[in-house]
């Protein structure tokens, strides 16, 4: 009887912490693709949790960053149907074909029952930042033309970058000026420091194409490292990544704080 009781007791207890769920941005906060991706199936769908399409596309952001192609997968079927989330032929057709590269034959099916053709015409990026904003990037074409102009278009999907951000990266940093070099020694296109230009495997930061390459290895990164936010990760290329952490947001220099606003603007 006594023992009886004291289960009887004991029981609302467990079942409590049975059922305690953990919030969004304890969720969020995982370094698991796997946990990631299956969190977000469950905001996708309501199972558990309030059904939201947001939270579901963040989680797949980030899990797809990590790699996994299930995410990705994902994240290309919601675009591509605008499932509470605006629709985007054109991303989900990237994201899907980054699902389909690494080996995920249902995307391969989507692909042709949209038919957007065997290669994406944009960058897959996320369509929303890690605050869960939604990203305008590039919603007018960059107007540069020129050799420089052909060699980012054609490298940017490589690194997993939009064309026009890079442009607008390299108009603020140099004005596509091959010979620049700043007061603090960032030379070429895409302003490299030395420091960063070893980091990233460039020789030669007056070479057109590595310095590109090199800086948008350095913005790739940045990227994945800010969990997809835009802003973040221009602050990072311009003051680096460390004093954004250390800051927690946009540093508050003038300088950084105008250049982010200025590429922003530009490809907005």
């Amino acid at each position: 009887m006594v023992l009886g009781v004291l289960i009887a007791a004991l029981l609302p207890a467990a079942v409590g912490a049975i059922e305690r769920l953990p919030t969004f941005d304890e969720i969020y906060q995982s370094r698991h693709a796997d946990d990631l991706t299956a969190w977000g199936r469950r905001y996708e769908r309501g199972v558990g949790v309030a059904q939201d399409a947001k939270k579901a596309t963040m989680l797949y952001c980030k899990a797809a960053a990590k790699g996994d192609r299930e995410a990705k997968f994902y994240l290309g079927q919601l675009l591509a149907f605008g499932r509470g989330i605006e629709r985007d032929k054109d991303l989900a057709a990237a994201w899907l074909h980054a699902a389909a590269a690494a080996g995920d034959e249902r995307s391969r099916s989507m692909l042709m029952v949209l038919d957007v053709g065997d290669a994406p015409t944009r960058a897959a990026v996320c369509p929303l930042d890690a605050g869960g904003r939604v990203t305008r990037i590039a919603s007018r074409p960059h107007p540069a033309r020129g050799a420089i102009a052909d060699l980012v278009r054609r490298l940017a999907p490589n690194y997993g970058l939009d064309p026009d951000l890079v442009l607008a990266v390299i108009e603020t940093e140099s004005n596509f000026n091959p010979s620049a070099r700043s007061p603090k020694n960032a030379q070429g296109l895409m302003q490299l420091i030395p420091a960063t230009a070893a980091r990233f495997g460039v020789e030669d930061t007056w070479d057109p194409e590595q310095n590109i390459r090199g800086g948008m290895a350095y913005l790739s990164w940045l990227l994945k490292h800010f969990d997809g936010d835009v802003e973040l990760a221009l602050a990072g290329y311009n003051a680096g990544e460390g004093a954004v952490e250390r800051h927690g947001g946009v540093p508050p220099y003038r300088e950084t704080r105008n250049y982010v606003s200025r590429i922003i603007a530009r490809i907005n």
